[in-house]
């Protein structure tokens, strides 16, 4: 394969979708990889846009033909790359964005190491389970259009309370990742996310170096781990958690 992979893995709750939707708008050459899925659609989700839904069967005869170039098991549904989406956006001569959780990314960067890994954190505990009370009373007035049900908000309170544990979870495998990039308000992570890109282009590239990519590098730079260590334990800090590995 060619190409660059870019990684971008986040709690729910982050912002990952809009930042990951922005970037594409915004940086050429870009596709982003759909993932497989044994889950059933929401809402108005369709095949082919947010994910391609298969049986189980089906995901699973793609994993004995070892076509994934990752996969996991999440609350009972499967999830997976494609790598001939991978191979597809390479012949195109484009990047491709893998948006996948923690499990994945691991399986990736064993087997390219050379991917660009990008992890998304909340500025604060606090401010995640703001985001996901919006979200989720969002998706319950959504089903409720849908459906003229709502959930329950017993069942409402114990969905957030799964999400921030899984959150937690998922925060403590900052460490694996490349770059952190703390997702305060929406334009600066994007200009920032724009920077990595570019910056990991600029790496590969053998010509000379314009201003813009000496920008783009100085920029990425400063979101490497070794870089956002204060940052990120003040905010592991509201986790109530330590975060100590490095």
């Amino acid at each position: 394969m060619s190409g660059i992979v870019f990684i971008i893995s986040a709690p729910s709750g982050s912002g990952k979708t809009t930042l990951t939707a922005e970037l594409r708008r915004v940086v050429p050459n870009l596709e982003f990889s759909i993932s497989y899925t044994t889950r059933l659609p929401r809402g108005s989700e369709q095949n082919g846009r947010e994910y391609f839904f298969i049986t189980r069967e089906e995901f699973e005869k793609m994993i004995a033909e070892d076509q994934f170039v990752e996969h996991a098991e999440v609350f009972g549904n499967y999830y997976g790359t494609a790598r001939s989406f991978l191979q597809e956006a390479f012949t195109r001569g484009n990047d491709v964005i893998l948006d996948i959780d923690v499990q994945g990314a691991e399986q990736v960067k064993r087997k390219m190491p050379e991917a660009a890994s990008i992890f998304v954190l909340p500025p604060s505990r606090q401010e995640l389970e703001s985001r996901l009370r919006r979200r989720t009373e969002a998706e319950n007035e959504e089903r409720f259009q849908a459906t003229g049900e709502r959930i329950p908000p017993e069942k409402i309170e114990a969905i957030i309370q799964r999400r921030l544990q899984g959150a937690s979870r998922e925060i403590e495998n900052y460490s694996q990742y490349d770059y952190i990039l703390v997702n305060e308000k929406v334009e600066p992570a994007i200009d920032i996310l724009q920077a990595i890109v570019k910056a990991e282009r600029a790496k590969l590239s053998a010509g000379p170096r314009g201003a813009e990519e000496e920008r783009a590098l100085a920029t990425a730079e400063l979101a490497e781990r070794r870089h956002m260590m204060e940052k990120v334990q003040t905010i592991l800090a509201t986790f109530d958690f330590s975060g100590t590995r490095s």
